[in-house]
């Protein structure tokens, strides 16, 4: 068996309590409920819960609610933003900033739309790593269906830099 930071340890998870000790994101834009899987800052699993009591759903559209596309990107980057900061405190050099910033957004494809009710299962795995800049490829899944997939590059911000 490898060491246990580049294993995907079953049944592990971070929690909405330890995500919001992670991510400087709340109401109603922190996306992701729980973290089901990790393997380091190489991939792993998020979850994010679509409910009918969202802001976005009275204006996107309120006759046929779809959950909007910039969202599904935002919960790709905030999954991904977690594994890395996790994988810091893990590796016991975490970092001290929390500010991860958007570079790029790219290859990203809206397959079906996710509805109020579907659980979005969402997948990132990282293409690469420069420093502080990270590269994921991220894919969402509701109920074993493609439902979006994109890359998106980021940065962790030092504001003091």
């Amino acid at each position: 068996m490898g060491d246990s930071m580049s294993e995907i340890i079953e049944g592990s998870s971070v929690t909405i309590t330890e995500i919001m000790d992670f991510l400087p994101h709340r109401y109603p834009f922190l996306l992701v409920d729980r973290v089901v899987e990790m393997n380091g800052e190489q991939s792993g699993v998020g979850i994010k819960n679509v409910t009918a009591s969202e802001p976005w759903f009275t204006g996107h559209f309120p006759e046929n609610p779809v959950f909007p596309g910039v969202l599904i990107i935002e919960a790709i980057a905030q999954v991904s933003a977690i594994l890395v900061l996790q994988h810091a405190k893990d590796s016991g050099n975490p970092i001290e900033t929390k500010l991860i910033y958007f570079m790029t957004v790219d290859k990203v494809r809206f397959r079906h739309p996710v509805t109020p009710g579907d659980q979005m299962r969402i997948q990132v795995t990282q293409i690469r790593r420069r420093g502080m800049a990270y590269k994921f490829k991220g894919e969402v899944y509701v109920d074993g269906q493609l439902m979006a997939e994109g890359e998106i590059m980021a940065v962790n911000h030092d504001p003091d830099a």
